[in-house]
């Protein structure tokens, strides 16, 4: 499902909040190709939803409240009478999204951008290719792509775990890990992942039977940190997987085929992304402060090489800051079951 011609691109403020106890904020909500952002007023995105899921919790009340789905906590209350029309309007709408049409002088810079694409693959090659449209891609854009991605991978595994007391607990797993302006979202899955990874917008992705599995906060904080530590480009290991007609396509119009997108979803559940080396992974526990010892399990598990993690753990000898309290974990492994 794409949005209809008339309301892409459309902004509107809102008030957000991640579970019922939380305090309402003021976010920008954004409505993309098939996705609403919310983001704070820097423009860093605070949850992404996917709009075929967007549950109406009052419908014919105004302000409209939504949320990502019928069972989650976390709630958006719009006033904008457009933007609520186009949120209703997708929602419901049983025909595609309708695309504008292109006039001629469009038709015509459109074949002249493609023909300066193709002439620059032939001198510079895909892979430079790929990365300058990587990085002409906006912040808000990726979370579209990466609110998209999520979208079909839920469609596959079931709805992201939206326990609010797990959260919670997430985000301070977040902060301890990476400081309190780290970007991006955690989320989990409630199937089984070949393992973590990072998709477009910020957005880290780790299943709930690893959470489960392993009574060790530490592990959980591992398969974060591994996942944040490939130091790749995310949209750049789609736009990989895409191929370059994709590629063009993301350069030319801003978008990606939606066969794509749907596609890299399926390749993530079955093969997910190449891991990271144990080199990489005992920097970024290094800079963490956690030890590395623990994940080594994890990867031994996933027939990944883990017995550097051990002997060459950075916390070796030092005393461990805990990443999470004995109560915060629980709920972090609980988030599935509320």
């Amino acid at each position: 499902m794409t949005a209809l011609s008339q309301y892409e691109r459309l902004e509107s403020l809102g008030l957000w909040r991640a579970t019922r106890t939380d305090q309402r904020r003021e976010v920008i909500v954004s409505f993309g190709d098939a996705t609403l952002v919310v983001s704070d007023s820097a423009g860093r995105p605070l949850s992404h939803w996917s709009l075929p899921a967007v549950a109406r919790l009052n419908p014919q009340e105004v302000p409209a409240l939504f949320a990502p789905d019928a069972d989650a906590t976390e709630t958006l209350e719009i006033d904008d009478p457009t933007m609520i029309a186009a949120i209703d309007t997708v929602r419901g709408s049983l025909i595609k999204a309708a695309q504008p049409k292109r006039g001629r002088l469009r038709q015509m810079l459109t074949l002249a951008l493609l023909l300066a694409v193709i002439g620059g693959t032939s001198l510079w090659g895909p892979d430079a290719l790929r990365k300058q449209t990587a990085a002409s891609v906006s912040d808000l854009r990726r979370a579209e792509i990466g609110a998209t991605v999520l979208g079909h991978l839920q469609a596959r595994t079931g709805p992201v775990c939206r326990g609010p007391r797990g959260r919670a607990a997430l985000q301070t797993l977040t902060t301890r890990l990476f400081g309190r302006q780290a970007p991006g979202q955690i989320v989990v899955l409630p199937a089984a992942l070949p393992g973590p990874f990072t998709l477009p917008g910020a957005l880290t992705v780790i299943d709930r039977s690893m959470l489960v599995r392993y009574d060790d906060p530490l592990i959980a904080a591992g398969d974060i940190i591994a996942a944040r530590a490939r130091g790749d480009d995310p949209l750049d290991d789609l736009l990989r997987y895409a191929g370059l007609p994709a590629t063009i396509q993301l350069l030319t119009s801003g978008r990606l085929p939606e066969t794509a997108l749907s596609g890299y979803a399926d390749f993530l559940l079955a093969s997910g992304l190449r891991p990271v080396s144990e080199t990489v992974l005992l920097r970024a526990f290094g800079a963490a402060d956690v030890s590395s010892a623990p994940y080594a399990s994890l990867r031994s598990a996933r027939d990944q090489n883990g017995a550097t993690l051990i002997t060459s753990d950075p916390m070796r000898g030092k005393m461990p800051v805990p990443v999470l309290t004995d109560a915060e974990w629980i709920q972090v492994q609980a988030i599935c079951d509320s």
